[in-house]
């Protein structure tokens, strides 16, 4: 949670509610908006150890392990700006896939999610509740939605404004129902809460699972998998070579030429 959040207008949330994002894409692309006068970052950005934590947990876990065969879009406290004339929702952590960041990142216009420049809405918001002002089951939903996001999910691991730690919601007909289970099939992925370390801290975490229904590990994790996989291939290697050499004295013992 960051004060740009709890900084946002609680009146409508656009003076176009009544259309589409799939309407209001080729307004916004129609001309070069002018992005001199926006503001991408302020800089106040407040939050608490656990979710900054939680937070890194699935941008870096998707950037160091996450290949799924076309580019994306994993950031976090990056402001989505989904329509130009409002200010921009700053969620958690979001993705977006068949999508990828500008070579020139400090240029204005690439500095933020602007759909005008992206082309279309992130596939995934992820919102983890520390408070209960947040606004993430209210005001926030209806962005969201408004915005085109296709998926919703709302992690509160304290149960502070929901009965359950994880809730994930999809788009259908401008409106998230709710989903049972954590599949995220259009997006090739899946979430879980997953009880374990990370950076040495146990706690319940929000995990991201391939379209297999594997966890997807953190690039730490990736490393110790492929150390133990390499130990297990030397093991291997010195068990077979360990019985060539068995295989070949007993051939010499029995007087068969071995090479």
């Amino acid at each position: 949670m960051s004060v740009r959040k709890k900084a946002e207008p609680e009146g409508p949330v656009s003076n176009r509610e009544d259309k589409t994002m799939a309407e209001i894409l080729p307004e916004l692309r129609a001309e070069p908006p002018d992005y001199s006068r926006i503001v991408t970052e302020d800089d106040t950005p407040v939050d608490n150890i656990f979710s900054e934590k939680q937070q890194r947990l699935l941008t870096e876990s998707l950037n160091s392990s996450w290949n799924p065969g076309h580019p994306f879009v994993a950031a976090a406290d990056v402001g989505i700006f989904y329509d130009l004339n409002e200010p921009p929702v700053v969620p958690d952590m979001f993705v977006s896939i068949c999508v990828q960041v500008a070579d020139d990142m400090w240029e204005k216009k690439n500095r933020s999610y602007f759909l005008s420049e992206f082309g279309k809405p992130p596939d995934i918001a992820v919102e983890v509740v520390s408070n209960t002002e947040g606004g993430e089951s209210g005001r926030k939903i209806r962005i969201y939605a408004r915005a085109g996001v296709r998926y919703y999910i709302i992690f509160d691991p304290q149960r502070l404004i929901q009965k359950d730690a994880l809730r994930v919601y999809e788009l259908h007909g401008g409106q998230y129902l709710p989903k049972v289970g954590g599949r995220l099939t259009h997006a090739g992925l899946g979430v879980t809460v997953w009880e374990g370390v990370f950076e040495k801290k146990h706690s319940f975490w929000l995990r991201w699972l391939d379209h297999q229904g594997n966890l997807i590990p953190t690039g730490r994790e990736l490393a110790e998998l492929e150390r133990k996989h390499t130990e297990e291939i030397k093991k291997q290697l010195i068990s077979e070579r360990r019985r060539a050499d068995r295989l070949a004295e007993k051939l010499r013992e029995l007087g068969i030429p071995f090479e």
